[in-house]
């Protein structure tokens, strides 16, 4: 049931669309991702991280499993920003943002390297 509301969710949102089911091996491709690249690219959250495929798997399912098409962004707002929603859809989860990984690099310096004025 969770499962089941978490896909409508995601339809709802525009993170997935309607009829694009999902390889039986994702859960495993996820999950060794996840081990791979436990924290956000953007901010180095480990709160409430996702697997964004860069190019959508329903534009183009042949990059579902592929390991070079993922990235880990968050959801957190821990920096008041949800670094999946900003970057890797540029505000709209019907948007697609091809140079998600050199936005995330950019700003995880920028992010690393802020110095705090008063």
């Amino acid at each position: 049931m969770k499962n089941i509301l978490k896909n409508i969710k995601d339809v709802l949102q525009g993170k997935a669309s309607v009829g694009h089911l999902r390889s039986s091996r994702w859960p495993k491709v996820r999950a060794q991702h996840l081990t791979e690249h436990p924290t956000c690219a953007v901010c180095n959250s480990t709160t409430k991280i996702e697997v964004h495929h860069i190019t959508p798997f329903h534009l183009d399912p042949s990059k579902e499993l592929d390991t070079n098409n993922l990235i880990t962004l968050c959801e957190t707002k821990a920096n008041g920003i949800n670094c999946h929603l900003a970057f890797g859809h540029l505000g709209n989860y019907k948007y697609v943002n091809k140079t998600v990984i050199t936005d995330a690099k950019h700003w995880n310096n920028k992010l690393k390297n802020r110095k705090i004025t008063k």
